[in-house]
């Protein structure tokens, strides 16, 4: 798609390190490692905008299904912003899912209300809590390698819209990072990943079965980040998650809304998941 000097295609795998380092410029914090597992979660759902051969905007449209997608990096570089740009990006993201699915995203304040005229409406919000690492792995959490892989992703299907195997098979085993779960009469309830960050560190997802085995994980995977700032995105639809990082003297520094542009997915939130897995590709 061509308009004026202005071009939108898909994004080369080594341009998705490139749009990464855009989004810490603007405060997301990325994974350090995210681009490979992002990437291949859907090779054919990132875009760029280029001017005159200059990379100057991006948007993912990662589909998991055919009912379901997710929609992220939507970046214009600060002095191409007003131009329209944007909006040329958003149309081929939208044509790349089609009118079948549910998409969801996570908007910054700043852009809700354009979002909200996009047809997308507010589910809850994610609150990105900061800590300090440190502490010991408690007694029942086990490195989630010793888990078979098939309940994993059986167990995180129950939690999010869509199977998504090829992506958690890439993103527990991300370099400089750890994940840990624990295990009940011989099933699992519940997991958490921690991985480096830009800065520090960041914990997503920490999925589980009730507050007491989330308190578990949460304590195993500060410890991985020991000394170093700790992030995650927590539902506010799941008080307990709330208390969770309030009683750890967790620190609220960003939120924004997680949005479905048809119905809102009917998933244990409020009482399964105390952080979200990221905020780009869900």
């Amino acid at each position: 798609m061509t308009i004026d000097n202005f071009t939108v295609r898909p994004m080369r795998r080594s341009e998705l390190d490139l749009v990464i380092d855009w989004a810490a410029v603007e405060g997301w914090n990325p994974g350090t490692y995210d681009a490979e597992c992002f990437y291949q979660a859907d090779q054919c759902g990132f875009f760029v905008g280029g001017l005159n051969n200059e990379l100057v905007a991006s948007i993912s449209a990662v589909a998991y299904s055919k009912q379901f997608a997710v929609i992220g990096f939507y970046i214009v570089k600060p002095q191409f912003r007003g131009q329209g740009f944007g909006m040329k990006m958003w149309k081929a993201a939208m044509e790349y899912l089609g009118t079948e699915r549910n998409i969801s995203l996570d908007g910054v304040i700043a852009q809700q209300e354009n979002y909200q005229k996009s047809g997308f409406q507010i589910a809850y919000r994610h609150i990105r809590y900061q800590a300090v690492g440190g502490g010991v792995v408690p007694d029942g959490v086990v490195e989630l390698k010793t888990v078979p892989f098939e309940q994993l992703v059986a167990y995180d299907q129950k939690l999010f819209p869509a199977e998504r195997e090829q992506f958690l098979r890439l993103w527990i085993k991300q370099p400089n990072s750890v994940a840990y779960g624990v295990v009940k009469d011989g099933h699992i309830v519940g997991y958490g990943v921690i991985r480096q960050s830009h800065t520090g560190f960041r914990i997503g997802p920490l999925n589980a079965d009730n507050e007491q085995i989330a308190e578990q994980l949460l304590l195993a995977l500060l410890a991985f980040g020991c000394d170093a700032l700790v992030f995650l995105d927590v539902p506010d639809a799941n008080s307990e998650a709330i208390k969770l990082a309030q009683r750890y003297g967790m620190k609220p520094v960003s939120e924004v809304a997680r949005m479905y542009n048809k119905e809102i997915p009917n998933l244990p939130i409020k009482n399964r998941v105390f952080a979200v897995t990221s905020l780009e590709v869900g």
